[in-house]
């Protein structure tokens, strides 16, 4: 599943709101659905959605993007993606119920406090207690604070506060 919406109001953090959406349904499909901030979801592990905020208040709106893996077989994935993959592996003909039901699960999510929100990704996140790497450097994320952002502890000792950009997994040592 590929969509679009287009918000005239929105909550703060859009990306991870739409994430907790896409865990909501996923969850009832069973395995351990996580968030890797800020914009990835993953099932045991392993990248079933991926999410994307834009927003222009100057202009009064923002696009929230989803890509859910909903009846895509992983075996038919290229095969470097087959350990990183996954999806819910449901029939055709569950493509529209379930779009449906992460529509409801977004309407529900768009409503709630950002204290609410930030809480609920501080339970789902993936990278807690693990080691990263974003273009600055590397360390081990600590969690997720009050803003939204990813804590991690740097090699020097402090945490620092990611706001935004691409983090990586690296392997365990």
């Amino acid at each position: 599943v590929l969509m679009s919406l287009v918000l005239r109001e929105w909550p703060p953090h859009l990306p991870i709101v739409g994430a907790l959406a896409v865990a909501d349904v996923a969850a009832a499909n069973g395995g351990e659905i996580t968030i890797k901030w800020p914009n990835d979801v993953l099932l045991d592990d392993r990248k079933l959605a991926g999410v994307l905020g834009e927003s222009r208040p100057q202009e009064g709106w923002a696009v929230l993007g989803i890509g859910v893996n909903v009846a895509v077989r992983v075996r038919d994935l290229p095969p470097e993606l087959h350990d990183r993959a996954a999806s819910l592996g449901l029939e055709p003909a569950a493509i529209e119920p379930t779009l449906t039901a992460l529509l409801r699960a977004l309407e529900q999510r768009v409503a709630q406090p950002t204290d609410e929100i930030l809480g609920e990704l501080r339970a789902r996140d993936a990278l807690r207690g693990r080691r990263v790497r974003w273009a600055e450097g590397e360390g081990v994320a600590c969690g997720i604070d009050d803003d939204g952002r990813l804590l991690v502890q740097d090699a020097a000792g402090g945490p620092i506060a990611l706001a935004a950009g691409e983090v990586h997994l690296l392997p365990a040592e």
